[in-house]
């Protein structure tokens, strides 16, 4: 099981590392969580240069596909040649987006007729691209998900666990990195947010 999280130049370090953390919970073999870049190096919105693990590529034959946002998404969505390879596919991929990430998905056209959630700065943008932008942290719709916020990160996190592991798998992820004395209100809110949004098959195997 594979899941690649797009981390372009400019990205913010919240969306892909927190996002990384929570679903690197799940230890068991064959579970692969990667940052997936255009090239060998990205520098963050803050300077923090990361190696990427895997490429654009690999990203579009992995089963799920976290699209992270930044400073530079703008320049990411214009660019033909880098957008001409983010062959996503939600028939065959759960795909996410933090933000500016939902930008992206957006342009590819894979939010047509389903809104969405995304940040403050970003909502011109996205409604500008013809989706509506809803004034929540989180919406799922089959194998789309989107969060608006960068401590929504874990809503996206858990929503692909849950979707690939279960809700148990989930909530145990939520539960190792929520603050000490807060962990059951923690687990609570953020699955409150993601619960109404899992296909009932899901919810039934809970």
């Amino acid at each position: 099981m594979h899941i690649a999280i797009l981390t372009f130049e400019g990205y913010n370090e919240l969306d892909s590392f927190v996002a990384l953390g929570i679903l690197n919970r799940i230890k068991k073999p064959g579970w692969h969580v990667s940052i997936a870049s255009p090239s060998a190096k990205v520098r963050s919105m803050n300077g923090v240069v990361v190696e990427a693990q895997a490429t654009l590529h690999d990203a579009v034959t992995a089963d799920a596909v976290l699209v992270g946002s930044g400073l530079l998404t703008r320049d990411v969505v214009a660019d033909p040649s880098l957008m001409s390879q983010l062959k996503l596919d939600p028939s065959r991929q759960l795909l996410a987006a933090q933000c500016s990430g939902t930008l992206v998905l957006a342009k590819l056209g894979l939010l047509h007729g389903v809104p969405a959630c995304t940040d403050l700065t970003t909502k011109p943008w996205v409604q500008e691209a013809g989706v509506d932008v809803l004034n929540q942290p989180f919406f799922a719709r089959d194998n789309v998900a989107t969060a608006g916020g960068c401590l929504a990160s874990p809503y996206l996190a858990a929503w692909i666990i849950a979707r690939l592991e279960g809700v148990e798998a989930a909530e145990s992820a939520l539960h190792y990195v929520a603050p000490v004395g807060e962990k059951e209100q923690f687990v609570s809110r953020a699955m409150s947010n993601i619960l109404p949004y899992l296909p009932a098959t899901v919810l039934q195997a809970a």
